[in-house]
């Protein structure tokens, strides 16, 4: 076996072990999202995860290898970060975008993984798990697209008008407070224009 073949394999048994990680995280991040659309996303990749898993499998066995996995550090971190956001951001309007981040550095971790396995793959001449790893790189890459969309369409404006909504609840009052600044600005002018008159009608 050569060294690129027992790299393939070690970086296959890795993304194996991210994979399931990743199967018992998502149905709580598809429950901390606010958005159905977001919820929705992370319930459909829970579907294709458990068919990339599958798939991993499928290419241990045109290997010949038993499908073993190993703990993957990475997606440990990754996680785990992605738990401290969901506690963090929690019930606030910016929790979809900031949810949002945590996956997506999830799918670039496993597009950057895949991408190698890939490349791999085809130099070791293994056309047919070439075939099964694009199939999953294709979905990582369109689940990530997917999250860029639902951000840009609500998550990152919620963000952004919650932000200013907590900035600027005065905001009405401050208009208020200028209106009645103006309002006692143009009466003293008014009190000190009367008041030479009343002292020009003493003086007479």
């Amino acid at each position: 076996m050569s060294n690129l073949q027992k790299l393939f394999l070690d970086e296959l048994a890795d993304i194996y072990g991210a994979e399931k990680q990743l199967i018992k995280a998502l149905p709580k991040m598809a429950k901390a999202a606010q958005s159905p659309e977001l919820g929705d996303a992370l319930v459909m990749h829970l579907s294709e995860t458990e068919n990339q898993v599958q798939r991993i499998q499928q290419v241990f066995a045109l290997l010949d290898k038993p499908a073993k996995s190993k703990p993957c550090k990475a997606m440990e971190g990754l996680l785990a970060e992605g738990k401290e956001i969901m506690d963090e951001w929690e019930d606030s309007p910016a929790g979809d975008a900031a949810l949002i981040s945590a996956a997506q550095k999830v799918e670039h971790y496993e597009i950057a993984s895949y991408g190698c396995l890939c490349t791999w793959a085809e130099l070791l001449g293994q056309s047919e798990a070439l075939g099964l790893l694009k199939q999953t790189i294709n979905e990582e890459e369109e689940a990530d697209q997917k999250l860029t969309e639902i951000a840009e369409s609500f998550s990152n404006l919620e963000a952004d008008q919650g932000e200013k909504s907590e900035e600027e609840p005065s905001g009405n009052n401050r208009s208020s407070r200028l209106r009645n600044v103006d309002k006692g600005m143009k009466k003293s002018r008014t009190i000190s224009i009367a008041m030479p008159r009343n002292k020009q009608k003493r003086a007479a």
